[in-house]
């Protein structure tokens, strides 16, 4: 028995020294990568700027803590937005930085936060400084950004898939059908389609014409940048598009879509000429995301005490999950509170990225944030979304920014009631039988359909909340609730349609909105402070070891072998949202994410 004991325990010792060391390792990877990259250098003069996939831009940059993402972190790194904006602009005045050299191509970046990078872009330009833009291959997305640049070079190889802009929709309701599931979905919104996946086999009416509106101001917005920085019209690049003329790179030199065509090794020489470099190799690049830290530490320096901060609402809304990747309601109410208290913080850019999600998180937030708007100015500011729940917590802002691309409004509710009691029979050949204490006892337990008083009764809800939506919209923007009505019904709406309707007040990025709260407090020297502050290496570490570590159509081209994992993808986040839905809770969400590539 003894040497029996002494195996268990020996055993869970060296599980556990295991378990240490993994850890210990993992945290050495993390430092050492950190470490290892130091205070990158940028070269006094000539520097060349450069802009291409290895930064991955996005809203915020929250740590991959995966082994081999640690591994591989010399490999590239995440810049959010607002700094690569702010670097940029930092360039433009910069005497250091000479040119800005792009190649795009697979670069990670949301059109919304193209937008607004390429806004910097545009300025850097009319600060008499020089972009040189080279790509191998173009798709709607990169050809967007570097048309932006004064020389516009592609690869004499080069293909240019530049079709247009297309949105899939996935419906489920002959799986489900086969299945024996039935989904009841109770909702206000004529356009309010989220949930029509689980109800339909195709799409609404009403879907397909909101969703042509906003895949149609997609393209409305970025074609005519493109059109104003290059010599043809949107009637000849429409048309070029619909005739399939866009393939080689000769055909895009023929059409003036691209400046020249090089070799590889030509745009070699031709950057070696710009910087009077004798080779390649002494070209002065910087990343942008090595110049961000380096420049940015250096012109935000100040004294001043008062501080602007900018308030990230990233991700969906929920009750519970990880505040990494989700708006936490209860939790992200706390955060608001934070700031309300924090007396250096003189005014506050709510930067909303939300599709939206639950109404009771959402009503969270949005209390915590009328409580703010009296202490301080709020400035909203929309990345990709700022949706249902997006617009329900930022809609009272004093200000609302947005993007041409944007997704906003959505300002409907919807509740889904999934009956899987006769699939279980079905399949499983399991019956559920249950005991009621009252008549409607079971009504939401998901294991028959609702009766007509239930239908009636979970109708007459979602109207309350609807109301309550559409009551919160007309006092945070100095609307009529009928007028609101008229462009709610739960219809998504384009950032470039948005101004004209009311549901936002100026076209701007993140820097814009900063710089008008800043006016708003009456600041003109201030500290930028970002609010949750990101975690560190540590604390996430320390969260995943603690165990808590734990959807979208798409525009452009992909591989089949992508298209199959997207669509694999799309019905595991479907089921998952349906197999959550354990009850009617609320939600004032938009129908799908779009992501564009």
């Amino acid at each position: 028995m003894k040497t029996f004991w002494k195996i268990v325990f020996g055993s869970l010792l060296g599980c556990l020294l295991a378990v240490l060391v993994a850890m210990f390792l993992l945290i050495g990877m993390g430092s050492a990568a950190s470490a290892g990259k130091g205070t990158p250098t940028v070269p006094k003069s000539n520097a060349v700027l450069r802009i291409d996939k290895s930064t991955v831009i996005c809203e915020r940059a929250v740590e991959d803590m995966s082994p081999m993402a640690m591994m591989n972190r010399s490999n590239g790194s995440k810049l959010t937005i607002l700094d690569a904006v702010r670097a940029i602009d930092a360039a433009a005045d910069d005497p250091a930085v000479k040119l800005i050299y792009m190649n795009t191509d697979g670069m990670s970046i949301s059109l919304s936060n193209a937008e607004e990078l390429r806004a910097a872009l545009t300025r850097f330009r009319a600060s008499g400084k020089a972009i040189v833009a080279y790509s191998e291959n173009f798709s709607p997305l990169n050809y967007y950004l570097d048309s932006a640049a004064d020389k516009l070079v592609m690869n004499t190889d080069g293909e240019a898939m530049i079709v247009g802009l297309s949105t899939q929709s996935y419906f489920l309701k002959d799986l489900l059908d086969k299945l024996g599931v039935e989904v009841q979905l109770i909702r206000h919104g004529k356009f309010k389609s989220a949930g029509e996946m689980y109800i339909k086999n195709a799409m609404s009416e009403e879907n397909r014409l909101q969703t042509k509106a906003f895949v149609d101001g997609m393209w409305n917005s970025m074609a005519d940048e493109i059109c104003a920085s290059r010599d043809f019209t949107r009637e000849q690049l429409d048309g070029w598009i619909n005739n399939l003329e866009l393939e080689k790179a000769q055909s895009l030199l023929d059409r003036n879509m691209v400046d020249t065509i090089y070799y590889a090794d030509q745009m070699k020489e031709y950057l070696c000429s710009l910087v009077d470099a004798e080779k390649f190799e002494k070209v002065g690049f910087v990343k942008l995301g090595d110049y961000a830290p380096a420049r940015l530490a250096q012109v935000s320096k100040t004294k001043a005490k008062e501080k602007v901060a900018v308030l990230y609402a990233n991700g969906e809304i929920v009750n519970d999950g990880d505040e990494q990747t989700s708006i936490v309601g209860a939790k992200f109410a706390a955060q608001v509170e934070k700031v309300r208290k924090d007396s250096t913080i003189k005014a506050v850019v709510f930067r909303v990225n939300s599709p939206g999600g639950s109404v009771q998180a959402s009503q969270f937030v949005r209390r915590e944030m009328e409580l703010l708007r009296k202490e301080k100015p709020v400035v909203a500011s929309y990345g990709d979304y700022a949706a249902s729940g997006g617009y329900w917590i930022s809609a009272e802002s004093d200000k609302i920014f947005c993007n041409n691309t944007t997704l906003t409004g959505s300002i409907g509710v919807f509740a889904m009631i999934p009956n899987i009691g006769s699939g279980i029979k079905k399949t499983l050949k399991i019956n559920v039988q249950g005991v009621n204490s009252h008549d409607h006892s079971d009504a939401l337990r998901g294991m028959r359909s609702l009766d007509a008083a239930e239908q009636a009764y979970m109708q007459n809800s979602i109207e309350g909340v609807y109301d309550e939506f559409l009551t919160i919209v007309s006092g945070g923007r100095d609307m009529s609730k009928e007028a609101v009505d008229e462009i709610a019904q739960g219809r998504v709406w384009c950032g470039r349609d948005a101004f004209g309707i009311g549901l936002a007040d100026e076209k701007g990025g993140l820097v814009d909105a900063i710089a008008y709260a800043a006016s708003l407090a009456g600041l003109e020297d201030y500290k930028l402070v970002e609010c949750p502050a990101p975690k560190s290496t540590m604390e996430r570490l320390m969260e995943m070891f603690g165990g808590k570590v734990s959807v979208k159509s798409l525009f452009g081209n992909s591989t089949p072998a992508n298209r199959w994992e997207e669509t694999m993808t799309q019905f595991e986040k479907a089921y998952g949202f349906l197999k959550d839905t354990e009850d009617a809770t609320f939600m004032a969400r938009m129908p799908y994410i779009t992501e564009v590539k």
